[in-house]
């Protein structure tokens, strides 16, 4: 039912997969030229305008999956979102500057110094560019449903790669599939990117363990078919969801290993991945702040407070 187009990005990922279904757009893309361009022509071949789209979904959060949102709105579009989806990407910029207070001052408390820090959390600004705020005009949540293209498609929350992710199942032709955004992707092991809190002070969002419990919903809901936001649809959902799974397990394994008296997260992603370069170290403490998140849950280890620093220990 949904067909693809794949929409070019300025980010390492590559291109983003935006979907169509009658006059329904799923994630439209990163808010440049190029991919607005792109999205142009492929919508001229199915004899579509911009204007012709009538509801745009947005899966999560992401530069790369809502840029082009507002333009779609601007021309007339109602923006679908999660109630979480929809706060951040009301206020891109002033999400941002939220994640990088919090994150400044839990990188250093676990371990990290400050310039690093800084640096690391400076690093995302240059996304703002290609993600304007857009209003949603309606908020969705888990079990909703919603017609698309004679289609009944329901609405569920998921929980690992971003704040307020939602897929969208659907069964047409004897095949039940789903557009899954990055929550499962072909052949790259999705990250489990750190959250803040949802408001200040409340408790950090443990995400990793929260999404291995989504993942494992996922692989045994039946689906035939999962179209995922970059690459190729997963046409063995279940195998697929089952090596992410087992991948996540090694590194959970590969992460005890690394804790020998008191350890911090930055101990952690420095005994994982040696020489990191400042750019790809948010995405090395979301793993090793993740995975030490999965065995503190399981009892494995325990945190505590040294000296104004987190660190952990074998249980």
């Amino acid at each position: 039912m949904f067909e693809r187009f794949a929409i070019p990005t300025p980010f390492q990922v590559g291109p983003v997969n935006a979907y169509l279904a009658g006059r329904t757009l799923v994630d439209p893309g990163p808010d440049s030229e190029e991919a607005w361009s792109t999205l142009l022509s492929a919508l001229e071949t199915r004899e579509l305008t911009p204007e012709d789209v009538e509801r745009v979904l947005i899966t999560h959060p992401h530069p790369d999956h809502f840029g082009l949102a507002h333009r779609f709105r601007d021309l007339g579009a109602d923006v679908y979102a999660s109630e979480q989806c929809a706060d951040i990407i009301g206020d891109f910029e002033g999400r941002w500057e939220y994640e990088r207070e919090f994150f400044v001052d839990f990188f250093e408390r676990n371990g990290m110094a400050a310039s690093t820090a800084e640096s690391v959390t400076d690093l995302p600004e240059v996304f703002l560019r290609y993600a304007p705020d857009v209003e949603a005009d309606a908020v969705i949540a888990d079990g909703d449903d919603m017609t698309v293209d004679d289609t009944l498609v329901e609405v569920a929350s998921v929980e690992g790669h971003a704040a307020g992710e939602l897929t969208f199942s659907y069964e047409r032709d004897g095949e039940y599939a789903a557009v899954v955004g990055d929550n499962v992707l072909p052949d790259i092991t999705p990250n489990p990117f750190l959250q803040p809190p949802p408001e200040p002070g409340a408790e950090r969002p443990r995400v990793l363990p929260r999404y291995n419990a989504a993942l494992e919903r996922q692989r045994d809901a039946g689906y035939d078919r999962l179209l995922p936001g970059h690459r190729e649809a997963i046409t063995d959902p279940a195998g697929r969801i089952e090596e992410i799974l087992t991948a996540h397990e090694a590194r959970t394994q590969d992460v005890a290993a690394l804790v020998e008296g008191p350890t911090t997260a930055v101990d952690v992603m420095h005994g994982l991945f040696e020489d990191l370069p400042v750019t790809e170290q948010f995405s090395g403490m979301s793993e090793a702040v993740g995975h030490l998140d999965v065995l503190e849950a399981r009892g494995d280890v325990t945190r505590r407070e040294q000296g104004g620093m987190v660190v952990y220990e074998q249980a």
